[in-house]
């Protein structure tokens, strides 16, 4: 069988199943990032790896700095989904040998701008030729309290849904430019402790049901809460993929006392309600729109 229609998620599943791990792995796949460290730690590590290949993440027309600082951000913006603060990154590039090195200089850039403005230290990595498309790939490392670490397993039948920013419209060249919700995800897991996170990388379609199947429940989506991009369709919002704002749950009892409060830290930031998780017997089905998913 082919990959193509096999499907990611069945992929991550099949390749992940019985790897070795040791006694300090907290979380390995199947989170934004895996959790190092042992249980009475102060702090726990996290470890991120991330790729944009040329064609499929990128054009080959785009501006490359934005490349470089998309492909960082993509990154930090799974260590802002567990409530953490990114540290150290090896970057790796693969490239032809007929590539300008002007082109590459200026991906460095984008990638050195990202670094300076949310505190990572880039620390080595590898270059290698090439014959496909470019491709640049991010290994991260972050670090959480351990108190304040989230999963995506920890949401409860009840628990309120919401999304920061708008969605949809990110082929509009929104994926090249987005700001990680580094400082907002840090705030909460600080404020109001979310039972659940993850970044929307994939789209609103596929990214919901990976959080509510982590957490063992269903969700009930209201469709007409589901904050759009000026100009984004409905079917954009769930589908676009590559959002990068954070989806999380939330006791419904603090829900007033949260709206209130990010509103004075965050005014120029949406945050909205957009459903709930709900048992599984009350299973509401998925808005018949899909997201991304490279082996579809």
């Amino acid at each position: 069988m082919k990959l193509g229609g096999y499907g990611e998620d069945r992929l991550v599943a099949e390749l992940t199943r019985g790897l070795p791990r040791g006694g300090d792995v907290r979380v390995g796949p199947g989170d934004d990032c895996a959790v190092i460290g042992r249980p009475r730690d102060a702090r726990w590590q996290l470890l991120k790896a991330d790729v944009v290949v040329e064609g499929v993440h990128f054009l080959a027309s785009d501006d490359p700095r934005r490349v470089g600082w998309k492909a960082l951000c993509r990154a930090i913006s799974d260590i802002a989904a567990m409530g953490g603060e990114p540290a150290h990154a090896l970057v790796t590039i693969a490239v032809s040998a007929d590539e300008e090195v002007a082109r590459v200089e200026a991906i460095y850039a984008g990638l050195k701008r990202a670094a300076k403005r949310f505190g990572v230290s880039i620390v080595g990595g590898e270059t290698s030729r090439s014959p496909g498309p470019l491709f640049l790939d991010i290994a991260l490392t972050g670090w959480v309290a351990r108190t304040r670490c989230i999963l995506r397993s920890g949401g409860r039948p009840g628990d309120a849904l919401y999304v920061t920013g708008r969605l949809g419209g990110s082929r509009a060249g929104k994926h090249l430019d987005f700001i990680p919700r580094l400082a907002e995800a840090r705030w909460l897991a600080g404020h109001f402790r979310p039972s659940a996170m993850m970044d929307l990388s994939d789209g609103l379609a596929a990214d919901l049901p990976r959080l509510a199947r982590a957490s063992a429940c269903d969700f009930l989506l209201e469709e007409d809460h589901v904050p759009r991009r000026s100009g984004a369709t409905l079917a954009q919002a769930f589908s676009d993929g590559e959002d990068f704002e954070l989806l999380f749950t939330l006791p419904a009892r603090k829900a007033a006392a949260l709206q209130l409060a990010w509103r004075k830290k965050f005014p120029r930031l949406p945050l909205t309600r957009i459903g709930e998780l709900t048992a599984r017997s009350t299973l509401t089905p998925p808005p018949s729109a899909r997201g991304h998913d490279h082996f579809a």
